[in-house]
């Protein structure tokens, strides 16, 4: 009981805040304008959660920082479901050479740790929003690949996809009929490691100054931009910081939540 309660909260406020942004009624002030006349102002009525060191609502740049970490985190879970469970899959289901070759060129991307290439590919290509997304992308997929392809191997000689085979169905419809809603339980689990991974790594690179830039708001971004006030205004950093662990910690413990339904059924 206590756990849903604190679940329910925990996604009552971050949807709260999703939706807080862009509404001027509920949110008047704009995530980017600089007021020089309230610098790094504490919590009150004015401003809700205090200003930075621009006089900038922290509320209203929070707002949007949530909602670029939901999005990114999103984002790259989609990415790698679809692209990693179909690799995956298509890899087992033909064997040989083939499952040969994407198996090596998956342990080549196994090799690099993955915010390590991340941060390669950031520094190459240049910082950004986009460029963000497609660095985390390049390795969030090698997870999901290795994964069906285990499942797959597992039930390739199933009678029923014999039986799907034999009414000649094609290859690329037996691996979306039959192979992916076969493991799609464990794969919904394993979306939940990637989605709390992309929004960490996000906002690591933000704070390493590689990921998406300033005045854009970022978790990442306002924990570095916080770091020169901590010991003046504290709130800087522990309002990001304070949201981005019950970002993570709610995905984390709805994926133990739902683990155990998988389990029981």
């Amino acid at each position: 009981m206590k756990f849903n309660n604190a679940l329910k909260l925990a996604i009552a406020l971050l949807v709260f805040l999703t939706i807080l942004a862009g509404y001027s009624f509920i949110s008047p002030y704009d995530y980017t304008s600089v007021n020089l006349q309230a610098l790094l102002q504490k919590p009150s009525l004015a401003h809700l959660l205090g200003t930075d060191e621009l006089g900038r609502d922290i509320l209203t740049r929070l707002s949007y920082a949530v909602r670029t970490s939901l999005f990114v985190g999103s984002f790259v879970m989609a990415f790698s479901v679809l692209v990693g469970c179909v690799i995956g899959s298509f890899s087992a289901y033909m064997g040989g050479k083939v499952d040969l070759l994407v198996m090596r060129i998956t342990d080549i991307f196994l090799a690099f740790p993955g915010i390590l290439l991340a941060i390669a590919f950031s520094a190459l290509v240049g910082n950004g929003f986009t460029s963000v997304i497609i660095a985390l992308c390049l390795f969030s997929w090698v997870g999901f690949a290795l994964m069906s392809r285990a499942q797959v191997l597992e039930i390739k000689n199933k009678p029923f996809i014999e039986s799907a085979q034999m009414a000649g169905v094609g290859k690329l419809k037996i691996i979306f009929r039959h192979f992916l809603p076969n493991i799609a339980t464990i794969i919904i689990v394993e979306s939940c490691f990637v989605f709390s991974g992309a929004i960490i790594a996000e906002a690591g690179l933000s704070f390493l100054g590689i990921g998406i830039q300033a005045p854009h708001a970022s978790l990442g971004i306002m924990l570095k931009q916080g770091m020169a006030y901590m010991l003046v205004s504290p709130h800087l950093i522990l309002v990001p910081g304070l949201t981005l662990l019950t970002i993570v910690l709610m995905i984390n413990l709805f994926s133990d939540k739902l683990t155990d339904i998988v389990a029981k059924h």
